[in-house]
C-alpha cells in the first residue's frame, strides 16, 4: 500500500452531506441482507441521517445525476461502482481517524465516532495515508470494523450476530457498531470487545437475558445489545480450547507421605 494509492480519489467534489449519503447507502445495504449492493429505502436513509424523508429524495436525485447511485421507485437506492468507491474512501477515512484517536491520542473507544464524523470530511488523502502508516496500516478499527484499503478493497464477510447463537456455541467477538457510546460502555463493562472469546451458557425464554462466559467470567447481556455484536464461530478445536480455559481446573490433590518415606 502506498500513499499514492490513497491519493487516487474521484475528481468530483462533494459536500460533506452528500458524502454522508453515500456512506449511509453502503452501510444500510450491508446491514440489510449482508450484500454491499442491497437496495436501501428512503425512510431508512432519513432515519440514519436524522433528516426528513422528503429531503432525501432531492439529494438522491442529485447523486443519481452524478452517476453515484441508481434509484428505482418502490425498490430503493443502490450505489454505482463510482459511488461505492467514494463510499469506501469515506469509510476508510472514518475508521483510520478513529484508530488514530484511540491509539495515538488516548481517546476512549466509546468517544471517537462523533469526532471522526467531524474530521472525515476535511482530512486529505495524504493525511489519512500518513495516519495509516504511523499505525502500521491496521485492517480493523477499534470496534472491529474492517478498514478498506487505499485501493478500495474491504473484508465483506458476513458474520453471525451474538444474539443468534445457540446454547453451547463458542465464538470470538469480531466487532460491534460504533454509533452508540452507551452501548459500547455496556459491552466493555462485560468484557465484550473485539478479540474476546465467548460461550453461550443459557438463554432466558421470551427474549430474555443471554448468559455468557466471557473469558473466565459469567456475564449477562440483553438480546438487544447482543444483536449489535458480530462474532466468528469457533472451530471445533478452538471451541474445546476455549471451553477448557473457561472451566476452572480443580487443584491437584496432595498425597500424604508415609512415616517411613
Amino acid at each position: 500500500m502506498t500513499r499514492a494509492d490513497d491519493a487516487k480519489a474521484p475528481s468530483r467534489e462533494l459536500t460533506g452531506q452528500a458524502e454522508d449519503y453515500l456512506k449511509a447507502v453502503y452501510e444500510l445495504g450491508r446491514a440489510g441482507d449482508g450484500s454491499a449492493d442491497a437496495p436501501v429505502g428512503t425512510n431508512a436513509i432519513a432515519e440514519r441521517l436524522g433528516i426528513a424523508a422528503a429531503s432525501v429524495t432531492g439529494m438522491l436525485q442529485r447523486l443519481a445525476r452524478l452517476g453515484l447511485v441508481t434509484t428505482e421507485r418502490y425498490h430503493g437506492t443502490r450505489l454505482t461502482a463510482s459511488g461505492r468507491t467514494m463510499a469506501l474512501q469515506l469509510i476508510r477515512r472514518h475508521r483510520v481517524i478513529e484508530s488514530y484517536l484511540v491509539s495515538r491520542l488516548g481517546f476512549a473507544w466509546d468517544d471517537v465516532h462523533d469526532e471522526a464524523e467531524r474530521l472525515e470530511h476535511a482530512a486529505s488523502p495524504e493525511l489519512i495515508a500518513k495516519m495509516a502508516d504511523v499505525l502500521g496500516n491496521p485492517t480493523v478499527d477499534p470496534h472491529g470494523a474492517p478498514i478498506p484499503t487505499a485501493d478500495g478493497k474491504i473484508d465483506e464477510r458476513e458474520l453471525e450476530s451474538l444474539a443468534t447463537l445457540t446454547v453451547g456455541a463458542n465464538a470470538r467477538v469480531a466487532g460491534m457498531g460504533d454509533r452508540d457510546p452507551s452501548l459500547l460502555r455496556y459491552l466493555a463493562e462485560r468484557g465484550i470487545k473485539p478479540g474476546a472469546r465467548v460461550r453461550v451458557e443459557s438463554r432466558e425464554p421470551f427474549d430474555g437475558a443471554i448468559v455468557l462466559t466471557v473469558g473466565r467470567e459469567r456475564q449477562t447481556v440483553s438480546p438487544g445489545a447482543a444483536s449489535n455484536v458480530r462474532v466468528e464461530l469457533a472451530t471445533a478445536g478452538a471451541a474445546r480450547e476455549a471451553s477448557s480455559r473457561a472451566t476452572p481446573r480443580p487443584a491437584p490433590s496432595r498425597r500424604r507421605r508415609s512415616a517411613d518415606s
